[in-house]
């Protein structure tokens, strides 16, 4: 399976899945509600972000429109372009491109992304933790996968190096 195809093969479920569950959202729970989970920890709600993370930057979403499109762009090229084959890349950006759209597309659908999942660690600052979404998830846990590539990266170069005698 080339590149490509192992990406849409993972970005395309989880975009799905990430619509899916607006969807459902959307038609299941009424804005500001909230569906008990786990009480006291874990509840599913509706509520709308026009901003960014932690709802930083509301009211902004042709701004955050704009920088999505743009990400999206350098995500594609990044795929696009010969390399490698390299499965914590390949995982990073997968998981980066099914954030991405699944966001964009909200903005572009309703002007505002859908966040649903709300813990409450019961920690400071956290308390509850700020509503997210299944893109969201797959943001994150793609900026932690390239972090930890790149140190592998580096970890493997330095070797390499002490190995050569430079």
């Amino acid at each position: 399976m080339t590149n490509v195809r192992f990406i849409l093969f993972l970005s395309l479920p989880l975009y799905a899945l990430d619509q899916l569950t607006k969807q459902w959202v959307l038609r299941s729970i009424s804005p500001y509600d909230a569906r008990s989970v786990v009480p006291d920890f874990f509840n599913l709600v509706n509520v709308t972000n026009d901003g960014a993370a932690f709802g930083s930057f509301k009211g902004n979403n042709t701004f955050f429109v704009i920088i999505s499109m743009i990400a999206l762009v350098v995500v594609t090229v990044l795929l696009v372009r010969p390399r490698r084959s390299d499965l914590w890349r390949d995982v990073s950006l997968a998981l980066l491109l099914a954030g991405i759209l699944g966001n964009l597309t909200d903005r572009l659908l309703y002007g505002h992304v859908i966040d649903f999942l709300l813990f409450n660690l019961h920690v400071r600052y956290a308390d509850p933790w700020p509503a997210f979404n299944v893109a969201d998830s797959c943001i994150s846990i793609a900026v932690v996968l390239f972090i930890i590539h790149s140190f592998r990266k580096e970890k493997a170069s330095v070797e390499q190096s002490a190995g050569r005698g430079d």
